[in-house]
């Protein structure tokens, strides 16, 4: 996957065209979105050179992938079975996001972008908001991926006036902290 971004319970996934992932989007209309904290950066770097597809396709076994049919094994990670979706979770993952297929938009003759709407949404309680419905941006850590390498540990770097304007509540939760300091 090339690209993920929501609003709410809508998010676009972006991907190439012929990948596995996006035939199994247009086949079966639904997913899972494990979202990966940084310190799960080994376990998919592991998953990174596997494919499912058998045999693998010519560009891949180029670039070093492998066949493998149990990617969970592979990965040392958790299979956990969803409440609204087929597509398993991944119990390691601190946010889990089952999700359907609203639509599929090919674009570019080599590109997918696939509208999801989340379904159900699993969150780590360690990182909702007291009293909220909301994500703890300091608390959360995702792995993000840039130019093919893995970042993590980020740092917030500045607060944002539009954080305040749009009355975030990790504002207010910034202040309880620093009035506790």
């Amino acid at each position: 996957m090339s690209s993920a971004w929501w609003l709410g319970q809508s998010c676009m996934l972006g991907m190439g065209s012929r990948s596995r992932t996006t035939a199994n989007l247009l086949r079966e209309r639904e997913c899972v979105l494990n979202l990966v904290a940084s310190d799960m950066a080994a376990a998919v770097d592991r998953l990174a050179p596997l494919t499912g597809s058998d045999p693998v396709p010519e560009g891949k076994l180029a670039k070093g992938y492998r066949f493998e049919a149990d990617k969970f094994g592979a990965a040392g990670l958790t299979e956990q079975e969803s409440e609204l979706v087929q597509a398993p979770r991944v119990a390691e993952c601190p946010i889990q996001l089952e999700c359907v297929v609203e639509e599929a938009h090919v674009f570019g003759g080599t590109a997918t972008a696939f509208e999801v709407r989340v379904v159900r949404a699993h969150v780590e309680e360690r990182l909702v908001i007291p009293g909220t419905d909301y994500i703890d941006p300091v608390a959360w850590d995702p792995l993000i991926m840039k130019f093919c390498e893995y970042f993590g540990e980020g740092a917030n770097v500045a607060p944002s006036s539009l954080a305040s304007a749009w009355r975030m509540p990790h504002q207010r939760l910034r202040e309880e902290r620093a009035s506790v300091s």
